[in-house]
């Protein structure tokens, strides 16, 4: 199969966790305007609840009921004693993606994908890694390039803190070169990137800030813990208007300069590379507004 190129411009800016084990949570779910649901069964839910989990998470998939919204089973981890019958139900259920925690090297990533294929899978259920230890932010190029199924990477940032011995504060600092190194290797390898959970649901200046960090770093969206993340990743990770309209006039100057030799816009030259920047504002508004509306 090759990679779809639609997930890149597919509105994934709240990306919302919730425990498969929780009935009343995935209920919820269907109301709550996050762009995509990861329906857990690894951190969220405990060993003796995983394989009642694990069919809720199924049926949630194939209900129907979550409208638009991006649909994902997180799986436990390779090596785990759930691994082998997460990933058999999961790719009987089909989701559009199928997530696992701590991938470590594209030779996982190779196995992950014929597990998936060899439990009948369909083709549109792709493949997301969480990266989120030292040896998987190091090996990160490789693992985003080990087959076309795979279209995302998810930061792990907790994990990261925990296996470095680093600390969580304001800014990220310690985990900046990691977050830095999963940044480059998605988009040399063009897929989807989300950046990790805030875990002070209470501080909502310190989610938000971290929002706007991410999206200035250029990532896809954010992970979250708690509905109440939702409008705040929607709101940061989106065009303002402001940029939807300087978008709108940089691609019209552009139009209205061609082959008049050098092109500005607000007193600032146009060149090709921010004509596609402005494209894909334009692209990213356009596929919230269809969501939406």
């Amino acid at each position: 199969m090759s990679r779809p190129e639609s997930t890149v411009f597919k509105p994934l800016r709240s990306v919302l966790y919730m425990p498969s084990s929780n009935e009343r949570a995935l209920e919820k779910a269907k109301t709550i305007a996050a762009d995509a649901i990861i329906f857990d069964l690894e951190d969220a839910v405990a060993p003796d609840a995983k394989p009642s989990a694990r069919e809720a998470a199924a049926a949630a998939v194939q209900s129907g009921e979550y409208g638009r919204r991006h649909l994902i089973i997180r799986v436990n981890g390779i090596g785990t004693e759930w691994h082998d019958d997460d990933i058999k139900a999961a790719a009987a259920a089909g989701p559009d993606v199928v997530l696992v925690p701590k991938v470590n090297s594209a030779a996982e990533v190779q196995q992950l994908v014929a597990a998936l294929e060899a439990a009948g899978a369909p083709e549109k259920t792709t493949l997301w890694a969480m990266v989120e230890t030292p040896i998987g932010m190091l090996n990160a190029l490789s693992i985003a390039q080990a087959s076309d199924r795979l279209t995302g990477f998810v930061m792990g940032t907790n994990d990261l803190v925990k296996e470095l011995y680093a600390e969580h504060v304001p800014g990220r600092q310690p985990v900046i070169t990691g977050l830095g190194l999963a940044l480059l290797a998605a988009r040399a390898a063009g897929i989807v990137i989300i950046d990790g959970v805030y875990n002070d649901v209470k501080n909502l200046d310190g989610f938000l800030a971290e929002v706007e960090q991410g999206r200035q770093m250029g990532f896809d969206g954010k992970t979250l813990i708690h509905p109440g993340q939702v409008e705040g990743a929607n709101e940061g990770f989106a065009p303002s208007e402001k940029a939807v309209e300087d978008a709108r006039g940089l691609i019209q100057a552009w139009e209205d300069g061609k082959g008049s030799g050098v092109v500005t816009y607000n007193g600032k030259m146009v060149e090709n590379l921010h004509v596609e920047s402005a494209e894909r504002t334009l692209s990213i508004a356009e596929a919230i507004a269809a969501l939406e509306g």
